[in-house]
């Protein structure tokens, strides 16, 4: 790989990937940050996840999401060939980047990229303590218990005691109720 003289460009920058293929990507991009030159120009990938409780079948399952689907967070120093290394790279459309048909990569500030890493960490450690995480106003769906079907609205939420209380329209009228995370999934 051929690097020029240029003025160190380390940041923080988010490639757009096909969605449902991050890992894919991450997965090539590590690969090549382990076994060729672009390790010295790649440090991090990260597909900022978070975990979410659902029930199937009776049984509770933790499945991961992606915060941000369809995009890759990259630290690079995208020096000489290592942009179009990265832009070539398999399921990435192209870094995201400002308008214009020569806007080249802006790196992420501080405060995006603190933000973000700092909401993932802190939603996955939500998550692991209480399986989901769900905010007022959010649309849900009662799965369990006798308005099993009906679809509700979060009103307020406990995490410390892993239940909600959420509106249910039952005759035109709504009608709050008391119920555990587990009762409940996202619409």
């Amino acid at each position: 790989m051929e690097v020029t003289k240029e003025k160190s460009k380390r940041g923080w920058y988010v490639l757009r990937a096909i969605s449902g293929k991050e890992a894919k990507v991450k997965e090539v991009l590590d690969a090549q940050m382990r076994n060729t030159d672009l390790g010295n120009y790649l440090f991090q990938v990260i597909i900022p996840t978070e975990k979410v409780l659902t029930v199937k079948n009776g049984k509770k399952v933790i499945k991961e999401r992606n915060l941000y689907s369809g995009y890759v967070f990259i630290e690079a120093d995208l020096q000489g060939e290592v942009m179009h290394l990265l832009r070539n790279t398999t399921n990435v459309i192209d870094f995201l980047k400002g308008r214009g048909k020569d806007a080249k990569p802006e790196a992420l500030r501080e405060s995006e990229v603190m933000r973000m890493l700092g909401k993932a960490d802190e939603i996955n450690e939500i998550a692991e303590e209480d399986g989901v995480v769900y905010i007022v106003g959010e649309k849900v769906k009662v799965t369990d218990g006798p308005f099993n079907g009906f679809s509700a609205e979060v009103i307020e939420v406990y995490p410390e005691r892993k239940k909600l209380k959420v509106e249910v329209a039952i005759f035109g009228r709504k009608t709050p109720l008391e119920l555990e995370n587990s009762q409940v999934e996202r619409e």
